[in-house]
């Protein structure tokens, strides 16, 4: 597996306890919530879903897959400097980029938004002008700057965007951001406000062309009423279900070369339901990508 430090003694993911070298598939935590603007403690979040996806089934009716007949590699989380941004990304992107070069799919546990561009650059230095993105959110992720830093989980998209070019990421659930985030988007993305309209025709046409595209899940895409355990809620989200068949959709039918879910908060939502949805959404997305 790749030569990086990471944090070992902590439980696998609901069966993900493959041998690293007859995986396709390699989960990865990134726990770092350093550039949070609002409530911090997505950090805790992998260590929390891999200890609460044991409250699931490796089963799904919804695709009729088990977890139990795929070859899935949870190679633990990254040991992250807290007080580094550009060294975390680096060792986000160097970790990633290793699983790509064996030809292996890297999915990511954030963790904020921001490690996304650490996994976008990994992807980028090998599918280069190619590489398109799909982003499930609540917020644009457009700003140039957020508290006076380019690097942020409010920036993150922005500066993918600025990495791809025009017209390469397609942005969906987007309900809340400044009016200039808005105006750029209409520029240089393609944003799908409020919900997830048009996703069917997008598929068919990146299907079609067989494009590479990273896919990155901020789970307060969803509506707070359902998801409350995030840092940064948004009303007048999607249901569940909604997000659930989307993923399904995006990592069965497409060429996905790697993907991320981000931004779940574990520890304001006592209950356990928001940490059960972040589980079963990520059960799905494995399921999905080792099926295609």
């Amino acid at each position: 597996m790749p030569d990086n430090t990471i944090i070992s003694n902590l439980p696998v993911f609901l069966g993900c306890d493959a041998e690293y070298e007859e995986s396709s598939i390699c989960v990865f935590g990134a726990p770092f919530d350093s550039t949070t603007s609002f409530r911090p403690g997505t950090r805790f979040a992998p260590q929390t879903m891999r200890a609460d996806s044991w409250g699931l089934e490796t089963y799904s009716p919804y695709q009729d897959r088990d977890l139990t007949d795929t070859k899935i590699f949870d190679c633990g989380d990254l040991e992250l400097p807290l007080g580094d941004t550009e060294q975390v990304l680096s060792i986000i992107e160097d970790f990633a980029a290793e699983i790509i070069k064996e030809n292996k799919t890297p999915v990511m546990i954030g963790g904020e938004h921001l490690v996304t561009l650490g996994g976008v650059r990994a992807c980028y230095d090998k599918y280069g002008d190619d590489l398109r993105i799909i982003h499930f959110d609540a917020h644009t992720d457009l700003r140039d700057e957020m508290f006076g830093v380019e690097l942020s989980h409010a920036t993150v998209i922005r500066r993918c965007s600025e990495l791809l070019g025009d017209k390469k990421i397609w942005q969906f659930g987007i309900r809340s951001g400044e009016k200039y985030e808005f105006e750029w988007a209409k520029k240089h993305n393609t944003i799908n406000k409020f919900d997830l309209n048009g996703l069917d025709d997008l598929i068919c046409e990146l299907k079609e062309a067989n494009l590479p595209v990273y896919f990155t899940v901020d789970l307060d895409v969803l509506d707070p009423s359902v998801f409350p355990g995030t840092g940064t809620p948004e009303p007048g989200g999607i249901s569940y279900k909604k997000l659930q068949d989307a993923v399904i959709k995006v990592c069965g039918g497409l060429n996905i070369i790697a993907a991320d879910v981000v931004e779940l908060c574990p520890h304001y939502d006592q209950s356990g339901a928001s940490t059960a949805i972040a589980c079963k959404i990520l059960r799905e997305l494995l399921l999905a990508l080792s099926g295609r």
